[in-house]
């Protein structure tokens, strides 16, 4: 679907296999290929790339989606190449590029699976900072029974979610983890009825940008480097953005907001 809207920056209002709405501080990028089940090919994963290098500047969240009845199949084996080991590396990269955006980008992203989240689409979910699942997804690494690897970061960031063991399983034989199996892994942070993960998504999202950006910018990129790093390093990385994140005035107007008893305080929900 081309994207119509005026208020789109260039780079975005070009794109054909995204769709690409903005409500307020929140991008909504939805992938659009549902005759494909939202399969990849390079011109999608160029596309990602370029969403989200070009984010409007006033972005707090971004909302990552998927049109039809499918987050995503994974890579789309019909357009499948005969590629050199060069090429196929090279091919690899590529998508690595795009998914780190994702990642370590500029925003937290929350990303809503539905249907299938097979292999390349476990790997876009997986690189996303909060997940939000239907009852209806699914997760499968078919790879290994297609002859193929991983190669869009599966093997680093999926571990970290279900750990090697699970992941092991999953591309030696073939398993498919239901939404349910899927939560209790650790793929999924939130579970919803069938039509509510894009509503949860957004809710979750505007709680998210209300957040001081420094201090999203600081979870996003300093956590999960510091979770790689021996205790000691770790610490001290932590002491220096504990107080980078501190000495922010926006930091400092939500502390005064709090000590003056404008802000709420933590509760159960």
């Amino acid at each position: 679907m081309q994207n119509q809207s005026k208020s789109l920056p260039p780079a975005l209002a070009s794109l054909r296999l995204l769709q690409v709405t903005i409500d307020g501080a929140i991008v909504h990028l939805r992938l659009d290929r549902p005759e494909k089940r939202n399969a990849i090919n390079d011109a999608l994963i160029a596309e990602l790339h370029t969403a989200f290098v070009n984010l409007p500047p006033a972005t707090g969240a971004v909302v990552l989606s998927g049109a039809g009845e499918h987050f995503c199949a994974g890579l789309d084996l019909s357009e499948l190449q005969d590629r050199t080991v060069a090429e196929g590396i090279l091919h690899s990269r590529a998508w690595h590029a795009a998914f780190e955006q994702i990642q370590f980008g500029r925003v937290p992203v929350v990303v809503a699976m539905h249907g299938a989240v097979v292999g390349g689409g476990l790997e876009i979910a997986s690189a996303a900072h909060i997940r939000v699942a239907e009852d209806t997804a699914f997760y499968g690494l078919p790879e290994g029974q297609r002859g193929l690897f991983v190669g869009g970061g599966g093997s680093a960031r999926v571990p970290r979610l279900i750990g090697v063991a699970r992941m092991t399983d999953m591309m030696l034989t073939g398993r498919v983890l239901d939404a349910a199996e899927g939560h209790a892994a650790g793929i999924s942070h939130y579970l919803v009825g069938a039509g509510q993960a894009t509503s949860r998504a957004f809710d979750l999202a505007r709680r998210i940008a209300a957040n001081a950006p420094l201090s999203n910018f600081a979870v996003m990129q300093a956590l999960p480097r510091i979770a790689d790093m021996a205790q000691s390093d770790g610490l001290f990385v932590e002491s220096l953005m504990a107080a980078i994140a501190q000495g922010d005035e926006a930091a400092k107007q939500r502390m005064r907001d709090f000590l003056e008893g404008r802000a709420a305080k933590v509760r159960k929900a």
